[in-house]
């Protein structure tokens, strides 16, 4: 088998989207992570999120109605969520902390970017410091030692 044919064979999507989409191998060789129907012999209009993962394209649009703007696979916004995480800046400035909560700190990974960081626990969200997102998760509290100097201060 030479090796252009090869090449071939492996690929998912058509060669038009060589150098516009993020690969990932077999994207296309697993189920919908919405319906779970598999797409590589789907007859549904299939589209690739910015991540990479496939998704059937009603799909997406149905979890659009729901207010879901991230990939259900890796979590990565699939749009872009500036306008929303300006509104997220006032809704946490305009959220004061109750004082026992104001130098409390969290860990947190953001599902966009995927850095890690400590940020001030706020009750609305918490903000990427790399990447402005609001798409973060808790991960841990701060450090014993964090805690120790708060109660010291």
């Amino acid at each position: 088998m030479n090796h252009d044919l090869l090449l071939l064979v492996e690929c998912c999507y058509s060669s038009s989207m060589k150098d516009s989409h993020h690969c990932i191998e077999k994207a296309m060789h697993h189920n919908c992570p919405v319906c779970f129907e598999f797409l590589f012999d789907t007859t549904k209009d299939i589209t690739v999120l910015p991540c990479g993962h496939t998704i059937h394209l009603g799909c997406v649009r149905e979890m659009q109605q729901h207010f879901q703007y991230s990939c259900p696979v890796c979590s990565k916004s699939f749009c872009d969520m500036s306008r929303v995480w300006e509104k997220m800046d006032e809704e946490v400035a305009s959220t004061p902390m109750p004082e026992m909560y104001q130098n409390k700190k969290v860990w947190i990974l953001c599902n966009d970017c995927g850095e890690t960081s400590e940020v001030r626990y706020h009750i609305v969200a918490h903000k990427c410091l790399r990447c402005k997102s609001y798409n973060t998760r808790k991960t841990q509290s701060a450090s014993c030692l964090s805690r120790m100097e708060e109660m010291v201060e």
